[in-house]
């Protein structure tokens, strides 16, 4: 899609696991909009390779290295941002993580290590910019999944992690709308070169099997989901808040089944 060059010009985008994939993709189509970027991630090495990314699109870009289950390292972080660029306009939340196992087979750590990084952290993530985002246009993004309505085997820990960020979100929009600062949740499915699907579907055969149960026939790229949030972010998304934005190619109008299939393959 394309959008006016300038749109973000003079905003700042706080972009919590924004160094790899979906967020990342995120947050490069925010710089080349004109906006200062300032990324998050628990490895330094990925921090300094994406703002080194960023900043070849002409962008002011900076990051940090913190665990977004630390609320302390997160703070610190939100506060550096708006000490480098000034007043947050954007968030994304995005850390997340995931793997394949039925319930009976997953650990209690297991399930706490996703609902950790996924909901908890981004109630973190929220919480600490909530400071630096109280004023009209301010938007804050979560990133969830489909996984946060549509039961998959395998999937226990995401489901709960996703419905929580979904409800969070919901309860931020009421509780910071009246303040002008609007929340929604991107959920999408499958999305081409993340590692999130080269976990869930290691091989070509699950891929494609996969991929022939959307009703599109394919995946989503990284950029149908930055221009997303880009809409949601925009003067044309205005108005929304509290909306989780399903972008899946219609995969869970069918139901989890194609995940259990997966499975079972």
């Amino acid at each position: 899609m394309t959008f006016a060059a300038n749109l973000f010009e003079g905003k700042t985008l706080f972009a919590a696991g924004a160094t790899s994939g979906i967020n990342l993709g995120i947050a490069n189509t925010f710089a080349r909009l004109g906006a200062k970027v300032f990324v998050l991630s628990r490895s330094a090495e990925k921090v300094e390779t994406a703002v080194a990314t960023l900043r070849e699109t002409g962008a002011q870009a900076d990051g940090a290295a913190a665990d977004v289950r630390d609320y302390a390292m997160v703070k610190a972080a939100v506060d550096r941002c708006a000490e480098r660029f000034g007043p947050i306009d954007f968030v994304l939340s995005g850390a997340a993580g995931n793997f394949v196992s039925r319930a009976a087979d997953l650990s209690s750590n297991g399930f706490r290590t996703v609902i950790d990084i996924d909901l908890v952290g981004s109630f973190h993530v929220c919480r600490a910019a909530y400071e630096h985002l109280r004023k009209p246009g301010a938007v804050v993004i979560n990133i969830s999944a489909t996984q946060s309505f549509t039961p998959m085997e395998g999937q226990v820990h995401v489901c709960a992690a996703k419905a929580g960020i979904d409800a969070m979100a919901r309860v931020l929009a009421i509780e910071w709308g009246p303040e002008g600062v609007r929340v929604n949740t991107i959920a999408p499915g499958p999305v081409e070169g993340t590692e999130g699907m080269r976990r869930l579907t290691p091989s070509e055969a699950q891929r494609k099997m996969l991929a022939d149960g959307i009703p599109l026939r394919r995946y989503a790229t990284i950029q149908e989901i930055a221009d997303t949030a880009v809409f949601l972010c925009s003067p044309a998304g205005g108005y929304m808040n509290g909306e989780v934005v399903v972008c899946d190619g219609g995969q869970s109008l069918l139901g989890g089944k194609s995940f259990s299939d997966l499975w079972a393959a």
